[in-house]
């Protein structure tokens, strides 16, 4: 359980905040005077409150709830300087692993939405909680969990190398889930760890390692049908249209079987791109369409995404090039506001080619 060493005014008005109380309120449920509270939060660290009001809310602390208490932890996360004692805390109690478990649906939550920095907080103050030598099963599990989701958040960011990146992370995660014997889980960050070699430019040896996880008997029938695809999609920026497209193909049949509509929809994005790199705009145009029209309701990421697949396809024929540009400035903007550098960098690099071929009559 969290604890404060010694009590100042700013953790008064975080420990306020976190039960969500007025200045009114939280003096009433402390008993003290407003004026007390007010004095507390206008001088904030230069004020120390008398021992018998340390004790007031040391007693007010533990008797919040568990949702209160991760708020308290994370509002003086968020100003840094915690003064919670240690950098890691006691074993974990069962209202410890309800709302670890908790804040790794709303980090995944707000993944979806490209919320990063509050992703990250949520699953970091766990990593930073516990001692990972002295957790149990159970927490092993949520930790190697909250690992893979930093390691999500990572990787959506571009940040995938160097000792602060996804490859780092994600290779702690998958080694904590072998050890708990979670094949399942360990083959997923397989399939993650995939992803960072293509983002990182190793094509053919990202579409070995999906091609070994199309038939990977660990993953789900939808794991191993995404990974086929993406086989397609890594043939495809090495040049091998060929081959990509019968096993971009047979991924979208089998998105069909397993009735998956937003993947079915992702592939014949994917699919469209191939077809435009070998130069078939007719069928890029066709299913580029599809995916268009098929389109749920996308996150920040997909509709980046696809803005960007269409405005590539549409820069492709002179008469679309315009309108390929306006909608390319939009998934940049896009791209931008949400903190997504390796899909910035993808729509640079497109733009660049497409400058070029513009400039030389290519």
């Amino acid at each position: 359980m969290a604890s404060v060493r010694q009590w100042t005014g700013r953790e008064a008005q975080a420990l306020r905040h976190a039960l969500r109380l007025s200045i009114r309120g939280f003096g009433e449920y402390l008993g003290v005077g407003i004026r007390t509270v007010t004095k507390w939060e206008a001088l904030g660290a230069e004020t120390t409150p008398r021992p018998e009001k340390q004790a007031i809310l040391d007693t007010a602390l533990s008797r919040a709830d568990a949702d209160a208490k991760v708020r308290f932890e994370l509002l003086l996360m968020a100003e840094g300087n915690s003064p919670l004692k240690g950098r890691y805390r006691s074993a974990p109690r069962e209202w410890d692993y309800e709302t670890w478990t908790d804040d790794l649906g709303r980090a995944a939550a707000c993944l979806a939405r490209q919320d990063f920095t509050f992703a990250a907080s949520l699953v970091d103050r766990w990593l930073r909680r516990y001692d990972p030598h002295g957790l149990d099963n159970h927490g092993l599990y949520l930790r190697a969990r909250s690992l893979a989701l930093l390691g999500d958040v990572q990787r959506d960011r571009g940040e995938i190398h160097g000792p602060l990146s996804a490859c780092r992370t994600y290779g702690q995660a998958r080694q904590l889930f072998v050890d708990l014997d979670i094949p399942r889980r360990a083959a997923q960050v397989d399939l993650a760890l995939a992803v960072i070699e293509e983002m990182g430019g190793r094509l053919r040896q990202a579409a070995q390692r999906y091609e070994l996880l199309a038939d990977d008997g660990r993953l789900s029938p939808q794991d191993r049908a995404r990974a086929r695809l993406w086989v397609g999609t890594a043939l495809t920026k090495t040049g091998d249209i060929v081959h990509a497209v019968p096993v971009m193909d047979e991924a979208i049949r089998r998105f069909d079987e397993l009735e998956e509509p937003s993947d079915w929809s992702v592939a014949h994005q994917k699919l469209a791109l191939a077809h435009r790199g070998a130069g078939d705009l007719s069928n890029a145009a066709r299913y580029i369409e599809v995916a268009l029209s098929t389109r749920a309701a996308d996150s920040p990421m997909q509709r980046v995404r696809l803005d960007t697949a269409h405005a590539h396809i549409l820069l492709s024929d002179n008469a679309t090039a315009d309108s390929g540009v306006r909608l390319l400035d939009q998934a940049a903007a896009t791209a931008r506001d949400y903190g997504m550098s390796h899909q910035l960098a993808s729509i640079d690099g497109i733009r660049h080619a497409f400058e070029r071929s513009r400039r030389y009559g290519g």
